[in-house]
């Protein structure tokens, strides 16, 4: 059984000065990745292009260990698809089309992704000038049998969330079939990262899903700093997973909140409503920024706490733990909204595991994976807490995982700030005259969000790939719709959360 070092091992190893192994490979080792993926054996954690390569992050999630994967040279003739043997790689590998170009081999659905007819295909991160010949309007999957409708809800939505196209094929008022159609907030992230700076791209990286600009600029400052191999102080590696656990419960909270108002109990979302506006608060005041964005940078975090910001983190901390226990256990003992949580919206164990599927998604439905545990990065290598798993998969469940993360990160903050360090929080990146890539995995409060980059000899962005949680999600929200009524769509994408922001790059 090949483990992920012997697939690396067929390819040549690229020296890149990183803790983690890439090498570049031939078809063959491709596929071989590819089925090893399809067997489980590997977890597929993202997928892009550049010009002529395409590069695969690979999880060997018993070993807890990464690698990269690289095919370079590619011309006209493509390469192997992953999707014809892994269906989580095809909406990636749809992207790579329209970003670069670059064709598979056995692609099972060619249509277009983040391309909406619109970009002549003028290939952002690839090939460019060739003009367009798509003409004929996007084409849903057909579902046959008797009796059937087809209901179109988007791309723009009521209230104030992003747009998205959800087109439902149903029998009466069950859903037979969902297939979603994203892409409407594609603003070109990576392509802006091309040629930046590095405070252009930490800037560029917060903003690439604004609920999650802490778990982005995290992300890309661990890569920058992996790339470049220098270590940041002490008590900056406290503060950014002190920012990471604020954001977390910020979104936990209101995430608790609009799940039960979608079950028209508004009561909840009322008082889990102040809860997140006091961590907002209580950011701002600690922080500087109610998101806490732009507040980490490579080599630290831009902003020390100060003694009245700790202050008011600890009596943060103290109410949401004096106030949340009563809202759980109304949550728990409310019938009607047991009545339209319970059983709804399940997501199969089976499916999370072939996905990947990261945060409360995979954890409501028996993934354990959690970047933080698994990877053990700093400071959580020296905290202690839980990752709570349930097998239900039901929108329950997943509401559920959140209550018990509220609880983990209320611990983790106190723990933080009990063992904050002193000293400075910000140290100056280094120069290096060689071309260096980085690669870093971090917990944001959907799941894991990976950032790889490779810097130019000037410190230059060379190309940096954000891949958000919500990649290998979307997908699972039309699987678990699935023989639910169509009224039930609202809560169980709200159970799911996933960002079309951060998907769309």
């Amino acid at each position: 059984m090949s483990t992920l070092s012997d697939i690396l091992e067929k390819g040549r190893s690229v020296p890149h000065h990183a803790p983690w192994p890439r090498a570049i490979a031939d078809a063959d080792a491709w596929t071989s990745a590819a089925q090893a993926l399809s067997e489980g054996r590997l977890v597929l954690l993202g997928l892009w292009g550049e010009g002529s390569a395409v590069h695969m992050a690979l999880l060997d999630e018993p070993a807890g260990t990464i690698g990269v994967l690289s095919l370079e040279g590619l011309d006209s003739a493509g390469y192997p698809s992953v999707a014809q043997l892994h269906p989580p790689a095809l909406k990636p590998e749809r992207a790579i089309r329209d970003l670069t170009g670059l064709e598979q081999w056995g692609l099972p659905d060619n249509r277009p992704w983040l391309d909406h007819d619109r970009w002549n295909l003028h290939y952002p991160m690839g090939k460019r000038g060739v003009p367009s010949s798509k003409t004929a309007p996007y084409a849903f999957l057909p579902a046959e049998g008797d009796g059937l409708h087809q209901i179109p809800v988007g791309p723009v939505h009521a209230g104030i969330i992003e747009p998205g196209h959800f087109r439902f094929t149903a029998n009466g008022e069950t859903v037979v079939r969902l297939e979603e159609r994203l892409g409407y907030t594609h603003k070109g992230i990576e392509a802006l990262m091309a040629g930046a700076d590095l405070v252009r791209g930490a800037q560029l990286a917060g903003r690439t899903s604004g609920d999650s600009t802490v778990a982005y600029a995290y992300a890309f400052a661990r890569a920058v700093e992996a790339a470049l191999g220098f270590a940041v102080p002490p008590r900056a590696v406290s503060l950014r997973a002190l920012m990471a656990e604020l954001e977390r419960l910020a979104n936990h909270l209101g995430d608790i909140g609009t799940i039960c108002n979608d079950a028209a109990f508004p009561l909840m979302l009322a008082h889990c409503g102040v809860l997140r506006e006091r961590v907002l608060r209580a950011a701002d005041a600690a922080f500087g920024h109610r998101l806490m964005r732009d507040r980490i940078a490579p080599g630290g975090v831009a902003i020390d706490l100060g003694d009245t910001g700790l202050v008011g983190l600890r009596n943060l901390l103290a109410e949401i733990r004096r106030r949340f226990p009563a809202l759980v256990e109304l949550y728990d003992n409310t019938a009607s909204l047991q009545d339209r949580t319970v059983g709804t919206g399940k997501l199969r164990v089976d499916l999370a595991r072939e996905y990947g599927a990261g945060g409360y998604v995979g954890r409501a439905s028996g993934r354990s994976f959690d970047a933080r545990w698994a990877l053990r990065y700093p400071p959580y290598d020296n905290l202690i807490f839980d990752v709570p798993v349930l097998d239900d998969g039901d929108v329950n469940a997943r509401v559920w995982i959140r209550i018990r993360e509220v609880e983990q990160s209320l611990s983790l903050a106190e723990q933080i700030l009990d063992q904050l360090p002193k000293g400075p929080v910000l140290t100056a990146v280094p120069f290096v005259s060689e071309s260096r890539e980085g690669l870093a995995l971090v917990e944001g409060f959907r799941g894991d969000v990976l950032v790889w980059l490779r810097l130019t000899p000037e410190g230059i962005i060379e190309r940096c790939h954000l891949r958000d949680p919500s990649w290998f999600q979307w997908p699972l929200l039309e699987a678990a719709i699935e023989g639910n009524i169509v009224a039930d769509f609202p809560l169980c994408n709200k159970s799911f959360n996933c960002s079309y922001s951060g998907h769309d790059l």
